[in-house]
């Protein structure tokens, strides 16, 4: 759908797509599944949780029988909506790991950044054409109370002189690059080519196939689809945002919206007025911020800032678009950018994201052992994704790992409580985090938050 008729014009014409699905290399949608049939495993969900857990479940046992269902089409969804950065952070940052496991960070530190080159290694591995690039990010300021974040007197830091040397905005007035831990890929492609890997090893994908109902027997798991009666060994359940028929999951995800824009492609001249290296990816220092990268054809993605929780956990088409966050999105890229004055934007698109209130992935089993489970990856599932498959593989093998013995691993985040709290809690929550980021102090309720292990991020 495109529109026209907006404030400054830049949004004129732009079409409700995703950027990175918006691709004649797109793949044609896959069979449904017809009829019945036996597996060891049962992969539900065709995002990277799943697409990963698949092919690390036939890399680690190549006899394995395995059947990916996915009731809409591969990466349609969060997978193939998000911006792009695969991060090695297995707990949304440093902050927010040390605050919740600080015994074991170092550990959690190290195995992130070792899956970060398991999934580098796996994208040269099958050959898949990904444009993935490890530059890192650049963590900006663009408040006087964000500078100290950054930790001035650490090496690294970047002044105001320092940081606009690499990347030319007013705005910003300090940074610091972290160049290992982060890498840009086109999501969608590297989906594709996590499922056509998956396939040349075995594993069976029907798209347009939905799981209604899930049974536990003596020595399987019976999961009723639209498409027949699927009996497996063992089930991995990677919906995320989107409902599955555990009940003990309903409260500890609630699904927000992120949105983003694209720019048409740049031309040499305005991409050097900006003096960015596009290996590197940019977020500012918020509660409500930005993340931007410069894609391989040349647009500057600009996401994030808003993210949107609509009463009763609602997931609808409708959300998709929201004139208001997406005229703020331009209004902030414009600041941000004022020497691209005049640039269209070709593409907005959102998706529905699976917060925690600890801000990363749990895990679970359930149905006498047989079915597993991760969710709640606030944001981070693209490369967190790869890590929360061989978690649940081990699970379900019942074996003692270096991950399974964590901590993060074994907790479970503090639910959100149902409705109207929910919604009341999560309003308050966001005025105050936008307060927070006006004036650099954090009010009462954010302190309570914090007390209480509970969180929204955005």
């Amino acid at each position: 759908m495109t529109v026209g008729n907006w404030p400054d014009g830049s949004l004129d014409g732009s079409e409700l797509m995703p950027l990175w699905l918006d691709s004649p290399d797109r793949p044609a949608a896959r069979d449904s599944l017809t009829g019945d049939v036996e597996v060891d495993l049962l992969v539900v969900g065709g995002g990277f949780t799943g697409l990963w857990t698949a092919l690390r479940a036939v890399e680690r046992d190549p006899a394995a029988t395995v059947l990916l269902i996915e009731a809409d089409r591969i990466a349609e969804h969060a997978t193939g909506r998000n911006g792009g950065f695969c991060e090695a952070s297995l707990t949304h940052g440093e902050a927010n790991g040390l605050a919740r496991w600080p015994e074991e960070y170092a550990e959690l530190h190290e195995l992130g950044l070792r899956n970060l080159d398991e999934i580098e290694a796996t994208i040269d591995r099958y050959g898949i054409d990904c444009a993935f690039t490890r530059g890192g990010v650049l963590a900006v300021a663009t408040r006087p109370h964000e500078v100290a974040e950054l930790e001035p007197e650490q090496p690294g830091f970047l002044d105001a002189g320092a940081v606009r040397q690499l990347v030319r905005s007013p705005t910003y007035l300090a940074g610091r690059h972290v160049p290992d831990e982060c890498g840009l890929v086109d999501p969608a492609r590297l989906a594709w080519g996590l499922a056509e890997a998956g396939e040349s090893r075995g594993v069976r994908i029907a798209e347009h196939t939905r799981l209604e109902s899930m049974r536990a027997r003596r020595d399987h798991v019976e999961a009723v689809t639209s498409g027949g009666v699927v009996r497996a060994r063992n089930v991995v359940l990677a919906t995320n945002a989107f409902p599955n028929p555990l009940r003990r999951l309903r409260y500890r995800t609630v699904p927000v919206y992120d949105y983003v824009l694209a720019t048409e492609p740049l031309t040499a001249e305005q991409l050097a007025t900006l003096g960015w290296d596009p290996a590197i990816g940019i977020s500012d220092s918020g509660n409500q911020f930005h993340y931007y990268r410069i894609t391989p054809d040349r647009r500057i993605l600009w996401g994030g800032y808003d993210a949107i929780y609509h009463y009763g956990r609602s997931i609808e088409a409708s959300h998709y678009d929201r004139r208001e966050t997406f005229e703020t999105l331009a209004a902030n890229f414009a600041a941000t950018f004022p020497q691209l004055r005049g640039i269209r934007f070709t593409h907005r698109w959102s998706g529905v994201i699976d917060t925690s209130t600890r801000f990363c992935a749990f895990y679970g089993k359930a149905q006498r052992g047989r079915t597993v489970y991760a969710a709640g990856f606030t944001g981070l599932g693209v490369g967190a994704s790869r890590f929360a498959a061989d978690v649940m593989l081990d699970l379900l093998e019942g074996v003692e790992t270096e991950r399974t013995r964590l901590a993060m691993v074994r907790e479970k985040p503090l639910p959100f409580p149902p409705e109207p709290l929910a919604w009341i809690g999560i309003q308050l929550t966001r005025r105050a985090l936008a307060r927070q980021d006006r004036t650099g102090r954090r009010n009462l309720w954010l302190r309570t938050l914090d007390r209480l292990g509970l969180g929204f991020d955005s």
